[in-house]
């Protein structure tokens, strides 16, 4: 399984693993849409911290889940990301639909 999921209180976290490109980035998608669909949450965390390789999928894959939660209110947070990954993410505007934070940095939320 390529992504893990994990739900504390309001936060879902999808911890996304090995390589992100167009044949895994279907799989993703659909267990974190599942994931946000049966528990709503108010934070959906994407981990990028085991991702070790990433095409434009990528950016795709994060824009895609930004379009189906923000008509819910649900801030995005990406995180884990490499610094190759970060500058990617950037270029693609991710930085200005998420929180975006570059590998070794954790979020707290208090829920």
């Amino acid at each position: 399984m390529p992504t893990e999921i994990f739900v504390k209180g309001e936060l879902l976290t999808a911890s996304i693993k090995g390589e992100i490109d167009h044949h895994s980035a279907a799989e993703i998608r659909s267990q974190i849409d599942s994931a946000v669909e049966l528990n709503m949450p108010e934070v959906l965390k994407l981990d990028f911290s085991e991702v070790t390789f990433m095409d434009s999928s990528g950016i795709g894959l994060v824009m895609g889940r930004y379009a189906k939660i923000k008509k819910n209110g649900t801030e995005l947070i990406v995180t884990g990301t490499s610094p190759q990954i970060y500058k990617m993410m950037r270029l693609g505007g991710i930085d200005r639909l998420a929180k975006l934070e570059m590998g070794g940095f954790k979020v707290e939320i208090d829920k």
